[in-house]
């Protein structure tokens, strides 16, 4: 479980030493019982922004890998997936495996499921819950994850019959004043419905629309006991 003794790590991860690139303590308002989303901002690396969007169509559509917490994660993301050469490659690599780690730390898990999806449309465009436990999501390139504020959302729309996407939301989405959205490279904890005591709970979230001809490059991070 994340500590204070792992406040260490949050120093950048490929030789930047001016600025943290975030607390890792700052993931921990996740474990509270009625905190569906935690949203943790960092600084902007443009080293990684600047790769990926010359060379995100070369990495299409991404790659899916099972992670073992317990062993180095940055040598076996490189060992299974071979990034396009470029300026950026290592910084990118370097963070993958940096909140992969720390990740792991905050859930005290085993073994990870990594996903790194390159998108050039909305994946999951509804707003909807994940039966999962606690997700992490970094988009490294383009609009960020969005998600509905609790005082905002009817949670007995998920509740009716299956609908059209507009006239759920319609009846979901009090006022689109509780629609926000996380900026790129910022971490989004999302709590699912199989989080303990969370069965009738869960972050409301969407994908983002992707302006046609653009990319979307999402980190996506699942706990696996």
């Amino acid at each position: 479980m994340l500590a204070a003794r792992d406040v260490a790590p949050n120093t950048p991860p490929h030789g930047f030493a001016a600025q943290p690139l975030f607390n890792p303590l700052a993931l921990l308002p996740i474990f509270d019982d009625a905190q569906q989303v935690c949203v943790v901002p960092r600084r902007f690396d443009s080293t990684i922004h600047d790769y990926l969007a010359q060379n995100a169509h070369h990495m299409a559509p991404g790659f899916r890998m099972v992670l073992n917490a317990k062993q180095a994660i940055r040598s076996q993301i490189g060992g299974q997936f071979t990034l396009f050469d470029g300026d950026g490659k290592e910084a990118l690599l370097a963070d993958m495996a940096h909140i992969a780690t720390i990740y792991a730390d905050l859930l005290d898990c085993p073994h990870i499921g990594m996903r790194l999806e390159i998108l050039s449309h909305a994946m999951c465009p509804k707003f909807h819950i994940d039966r999962t436990g606690i997700r992490l999501i970094c988009t490294y390139l383009g609009p960020g994850t969005e998600w509905l504020d609790e005082a905002y959302c009817n949670r007995n729309a998920f509740t009716t019959p299956a609908s059209a996407q507009d006239a759920f939301h319609q009846a979901l989405i009090l006022h689109p004043q509780g629609i926000h959205q996380a900026a790129e490279q910022a971490l989004v904890l999302l709590k699912g419905s199989l989080w303990q005591g969370n069965q009738h709970a869960g972050a409301v979230h969407r994908s983002p629309q992707i302006e046609t001809g653009s990319t979307r490059v999402v980190l996506a991070l699942d706990a696996i006991w």
